[in-house]
């Protein structure tokens, strides 16, 4: 999901208050040569309804595997409000839902308590989610990915007037290295320009911005993310960084694109990966990608509809793909 519905009647501006520095990801390695090649499942694996609470749209899928059983932390739409639900799975293809974990409530506003990531960190689930209509990130945890216990406050808040995250920071991604958390985000700015950008912590609460963001841009004139970019999916394999992301063109169709860095901060898209829908059920969008490294190739599972909208009301279904290596090819 994007951004426009939330900031359509908002003439509030928040100015961030925060952490900012220089700073790299670990290094990733020596980059191997190779590619990677994209093979979808045709059907979607998890489907929107029949609950009122994900009739509408069931997309964002935050998967995490606990021993055998997955764990997927997906974002359902009832046509008015944003819930987290959880579906489980043992293959991550056939999953069993098992009902909304998360809603907004309080200070969270009444819109949104979902578009988020997970992780397992000291045996708990954390999972950093999006609320807001002038959007924020915070953090739930949970012992059993059932009953959470919210942080009670965002952990990470739009960037002061004029910088490139004012309007808003949503979309979080996050990978843990070397004692840190690296949090790969969307930041809107007051033109509506929609980029990706990176903080870290230590402890997932008290986050450091990049001072030199935002890490990616939009796309040129007539290429698929010249509009807006967001939702990335950030890993480490075959001595690189990679990042899938969701690119939005002048149709609000939406497709994900694939880029590859070397530090985590400076980044090469490839314009040779662009992945669309190839089936009616995902004909205008393909979205909000969710990853887990398996050897030499990538799980992901991704959001897809048949609806160009930015937003919601897509019809909203739940797909998997794999990202398979492919070496010795140029890149």
């Amino acid at each position: 999901m994007t951004l426009r519905r939330m900031f359509g009647a908002l003439c509030i501006v928040i100015a961030g208050c925060g952490r900012y520095d220089e700073f790299v990801l670990p290094k990733a390695g020596e980059p191997e040569r190779g590619e990677y090649v994209w093979q979808a499942v045709r059907a979607p694996v998890l489907p929107r309804g029949p609950e009122p609470w994900d009739q509408s749209d069931a997309l964002n899928p935050a998967v995490v595997r606990q021993g055998d059983i997955y764990f997927n932390f997906y974002s359902g739409f009832d046509g008015r409000i944003w819930h987290t639900g959880l579906a489980i799975s043992g293959d991550g293809l056939r999953w069993s839902k098992r009902g909304r974990v998360l809603s907004p409530e309080g200070w969270e506003g009444d819109y949104i308590a979902a578009n988020g990531c997970a992780l397992i960190h000291q045996g708990e689930f954390f999972y950093w989610y999006q609320v807001g209509r002038l959007p924020r990130i915070t953090l739930a945890r949970s012992r059993d990915g059932r009953i959470w216990r919210k942080h009670g406050r965002a952990v990470l808040e739009p960037g002061p007037r004029g910088s490139w995250d004012e309007r808003g920071v949503a979309d979080p991604y996050l990978i843990a290295l070397d004692g840190f958390f690296y949090l790969f985000y969307l930041g809107q700015d007051r033109a509506m320009r929609q980029r990706i950008g990176v903080a870290r912590s230590t402890d997932g609460v008290q986050w450091t911005k990049l001072r030199s963001n935002p890490v990616l841009e939009l796309g040129d004139y007539g290429e698929f993310d010249e509009k807006g970019l967001g939702e990335p999916a950030v890993w480490r394999a075959h001595g690189s960084y990679w990042m899938l992301y969701t690119g939005r063109d002048q149709g609000e169709r939406r497709r994900m694109g694939l880029a590859r860095s070397q530090d985590g901060v400076r980044w090469l898209k490839l314009k040779s990966m662009v992945i669309g829908g190839e089936e009616d059920w995902n004909a205008a969008v393909v979205c909000d990608p969710s990853v887990e490294v398996d050897g030499d190739d990538v799980h992901v599972w991704f959001g897809g509809g048949d609806r160009p909208s930015p937003d919601e009301r897509l019809n909203g279904q739940i797909g998997y793909g794999r990202l398979r290596w492919r070496k010795d090819s140029k890149w």
